[in-house]
């Protein structure tokens, strides 16, 4: 038997997760062990604890996401990251090494970390649900013109320009538009997310290890 990078089949589902930092900190098989030596480095600087714990969680939660995708357990499933601007390794878009194709997304955001894995090009986002974004003044060098005012125009807007910027996040972070996207509200963690896929996208729970949907 041969060994090597192992394909990806195009025809494969990406998954994603949601969870709290204190549900992936809990989770039994992860933990800050798994951790390469430069991820370490990056989490050195970062003094406000509850920051370091969002940051330490997502790295964590993006393991247990690509061991669901690749059937290998978190400690076999690191990723890696490569900044293609200035060609050094440790920043940057993150990766499988082991998976060429796969694409590899994560986000922190005050106690709650997402991650998702695909066949192709994938970016999650993930904000707490009472955030509100702004200034519009802000918003309009970012955000498509007709969607922001379509936003602005809801009943609710701050909830509706809160997942727009959700939605062009994970859009950005996946690296291209037209992509897929499965947006949805976590009442139980009272988060935001969105996902931008290639392909059709399935959830699983960090909660319950070898557990169900979400």
């Amino acid at each position: 038997m041969t060994g090597g990078p192992a394909p990806v089949r195009a025809d494969r589902a990406a998954v994603a997760v949601v969870a709290t930092t204190a549900e992936v900190l809990a989770h039994p098989d992860l933990h800050e062990g798994l951790l390469a030596p430069w991820e370490r480095q990056r989490l050195a600087p970062i003094r406000l604890p509850g920051r370091r714990d969002d940051v330490l969680a997502a790295r964590l939660l993006v393991r247990l996401c690509a061991a669901r995708f690749t059937g290998r357990p978190p400690h076999e499933s690191a990723p890696a990251q490569f900044c293609a601007e200035c060609g050094r390794d440790g920043h940057g878009r993150p990766y499988l090494p082991d998976h060429p194709g796969a694409g590899v997304s994560l986000s922190h955001a005050d106690g709650l970390v997402a991650a998702a894995v695909g066949p192709g090009a994938v970016g999650i986002d993930v904000e707490p649900s009472t955030r509100r974004p702004g200034p519009l003044s802000v918003l309009s060098r970012l955000l498509p013109e007709d969607e922001l005012r379509e936003a602005a125009a809801r009943p609710d807007p701050g909830a509706a320009l809160l997942r727009l910027w959700v939605r062009r996040e994970a859009v950005l972070k996946a690296g291209q538009e037209g992509l897929r996207l499965l947006e949805w509200t976590d009442h139980r963690r009272a988060a935001v997310v969105t996902v931008a896929s290639t392909a059709p996208v399935t959830t699983f729970s960090a909660a319950r290890p070898g557990g169900g949907g979400a």
